[in-house]
């Protein structure tokens, strides 16, 4: 089958599990093309041939705090210069591919493809749940208007898909039809390490110029391994017991798998990968993004860390003498073997049957069961 697989560029998780479910694909003989923006295409097409580099939305932020009104216009304005671009991406999938169906990870550009070509769409992402799973209040209290801009922002992104797969690292209960919930997608780099406990903290953090928690790092003393607040490195940059680094799959995963910590945004790939490797976790979400809010209120809610509205050296020490009991909670994480739960669903939905693609509703309990007598 011709698959047409969206990859929003805002952050780099997306493209790594887009990796996995896009190798998953190619081996099971389906034909796929992929069309992406900005560091996900880059990183895409250094594994994939024929990567179609469309514009993608933005987030625009200064001292880890999103700045709604700069995203809007600077979305806008590079959204218009980038026309050419997008009505010619159009005309190659459609003249060179002519796909029969469409996987977005968040991804608009090829939801509309879909749309308009009357296509079989299927949603796998974490965000989703904002709009399609209930979450307990006590997560959502003074984020009220935070959380209703979300949840209209992400309803109205990808309408009326066939499927949404949800991705959590929590139990979730489904609300809406068509839904189902699944463990996070794993690198095979993740899912094969062996975890072990060292002395740096692996820093990953995606808005530029947070001086603040630089500063702060700095303080604490212990090696920092980071990624993210320097974007265009090429090579490591040393500045006293900070080590920024460029980013790279292998070597994120190998100074994940043997740090003794994690501090990071509230990006849902990084937490998922810490805990699975069983890392207590500080989360610093950036300011008024509601979905790296709730990442890391769950992240507290289970015990795993801690989330904090900013940086400081109070904060860096009050985790860091309480990192083995957030450890000891962490190693009751259910960990996966392998991605199976999504991607044999998936599998499902894509199999033909005389021309037309089977659409048979998954229930997802596989994964609320993995937690039963768990976590609370």
């Amino acid at each position: 089958m011709r698959v047409l697989y969206g990859v929003v560029g805002e952050g780099m998780g997306h493209a790594l599990r887009s990796q996995v479910v896009i190798d998953h694909l190619i081996a099971r003989g389906h034909r796929v093309r992929i069309v992406s923006s900005q560091r996900a295409a880059d990183y895409l097409a250094r594994r994939y041939s024929g990567v179609h580099r469309i514009h993608g939305f933005f987030l625009r932020s200064k001292n880890n705090r999103v700045q709604r009104l700069r995203t809007l216009g600077s979305n806008l304005w590079h959204g218009a210069l980038a026309l050419p671009r997008q009505i010619g991406a159009y005309a190659d999938v459609l003249e060179e591919f002519e796909p029969e169906a469409v996987i977005s990870d968040f991804d608009s550009w090829t939801y509309g493809y879909a749309k308009a070509h009357r296509l079989p769409v299927f949603s796998i992402d974490n965000a989703q749940s904002i709009h399609r799973c209930a979450h307990p209040s006590a997560l959502i209290a003074g984020q009220e208007s935070n959380f209703r801009l979300a949840r209209s922002l992400v309803a109205a992104k990808l309408p009326r898909c066939d499927h949404y797969f949800v991705l959590s690292f929590v139990p979730a209960r489904v609300t809406k039809e068509r839904t189902s919930v699944h463990a996070p997608v794993l690198r095979p780099e993740i899912l094969r390490a062996r975890p072990k406990s060292g002395e740096h903290l692996l820093v990953y953090q995606t808005s530029e110029g947070y001086y603040q928690l630089a500063a702060a790092l700095r303080e604490i003393g212990l090696e920092c391994r980071v990624y993210g607040m320097r974007r265009r490195l090429e090579e490591e940059v040393v500045d006293g017991n900070l080590r920024y680094r460029p980013f790279d799959a292998a070597t994120f995963a190998e100074d994940l798998r043997s740090a003794r910590a994690v501090i990071t945004g509230g990006g849902f790939t990084t937490i998922s990968e810490a805990l699975h490797l069983g890392k207590a976790v500080l989360s610093i979400p950036v300011e008024k993004n509601f979905e790296q809010i709730l990442n890391a209120r769950y992240l507290a809610h289970q015990g795993f860390g801690e989330c904090a509205p900013a940086a400081s050296v109070e904060v860096l020490h009050r985790f860091l003498r309480n990192v083995e009991r957030y450890s000891d909670a962490v190693s009751m994480y259910p960990r996966q073997g392998n991605n199976s739960s999504l991607l044999s669903q998936l599998d499902s939905f894509l199999h033909v049957d005389e021309g037309s693609i089977a659409r048979r509703l998954i229930s997802g309990k596989e994964w609320e069961q993995a937690y039963s007598g768990v976590l609370q």
